[in-house]
């Protein structure tokens, strides 16, 4: 078989019984479980060092997975008819809202579905600089959050904006749900994050390779009883889960982020049902505001948004138990 990279996962005993495409689902949430599941039936998959081809293999909590990524093929982009929401739009940008559990661009195992595949039949233009995989993607969302992004129509746009980003002269406000409450009401997180070099999914703020990052938290709500709180989030940098990470550093995980420890068990009983009530494939970290200037007339614009009613529901629950 040929493949890129070995991808080494240990069952703990949270996962006691679990499907093997199911537990590989949630280990490596990058790849639809489908593909995941394509994977294990062409051989990809071991679990301590034998071959299984059965996706529905149930795990007995300890075993060693591994997870063999084949060479990757070349994506054939097609415009798909997703409801996504078009907030604003001009000759030069779209602001759109990137729904709950939607991935941002096709990549093996998310060929289809993505945001870049309604984009392509929404939208009668978008810019190529960023890749012929990412037409006017200027900055992404992880996969489990949801909200506000704004994509490139034009080269020219695309490179204004780009260095906006880069140059840090963007405005980016986000809501996450965490448990358990911080310990300050505000604080700013100033730490380096890189890849893990325990676990190549996952980011640290212990990598020897890091690059500077750094979010500012304020304690919006607090749910006691919950012993969760709402955060409102700016983040000055835009590095591969900064949040989720820079947040798991001062002890609290986002609401259904299992990639960073997040468990339901940890809940209080009485309000573990409510994660139930999250999307598929997301967590509860929102992307409400986003201002930038914009490339044409330089002048400062800002949109914002309300989270899905999923996590309205929630916020709503729990401040019933509050009260």
């Amino acid at each position: 078989m040929e493949f890129t990279e070995v991808l080494t996962f240990e069952v703990g005993n949270d996962f006691k019984n679990l499907r093997l495409d199911k537990f590989l689902s949630i280990a490596y949430p990058e790849f639809s479980r489908s593909y995941l599941s394509r994977l294990i039936e062409e051989g990809f998959v071991k679990v301590n060092g034998q071959v299984v081809k059965k996706p529905s293999k149930r795990l007995k909590g300890g075993e060693i997975v591994e997870l063999f990524i084949p060479k990757s093929q070349q994506l054939e982009l097609k415009p798909e008819p997703l409801p996504i929401e078009i907030i604003y739009e001009d000759n030069d940008l779209a602001v759109v809202y990137k729904p709950p559990g939607m991935v941002v661009h096709p990549s093996p195992g998310h060929e289809r579905g993505t945001l870049v595949n309604a984009l392509l039949y929404h939208l009668k233009s978008l810019s190529s600089i960023g890749g012929e995989d990412r037409p006017g993607i200027v900055h992404r969302l992880d996969r489990g959050t949801t909200g506000i992004m704004v994509v490139a129509k034009n080269d020219k746009a695309h490179r204004n904006l780009s260095k906006q980003f880069s140059e840090r002269r963007t405005d980016k406000r986000y809501l996450a749900l965490v448990t358990p409450p911080p310990r300050q009401r505000s604080a700013v997180i100033d730490l380096p994050i890189g890849r893990s070099i325990s676990d190549r999914k996952k980011f640290s703020v212990f990598s020897p390779k890091g690059k500077s990052a750094k979010t500012e938290y304020t304690l919006k709500e607090l749910f006691e009883p919950a012993q969760s709180a709402l955060l409102d989030i700016k983040i000055y940098t835009g590095r591969t889960h900064q949040i989720r990470v820079h947040l798991k550093s001062q002890g609290m995980t986002i609401w259904g982020d299992t990639t960073y420890g997040f468990k339901k068990s940890k809940l209080p009983p009485k309000v573990r049902e409510l994660c139930d009530l999250l999307p598929e494939g997301s967590f509860w970290l929102f992307a409400y505001r986003l201002g930038f200037y914009h490339p044409s007339t330089q002048k400062w614009v800002e949109f914002t948004a309300q989270p899905p009613r999923q996590y309205l529901e929630i916020l709503n629950r729990l401040r019933k138990l509050k009260d």
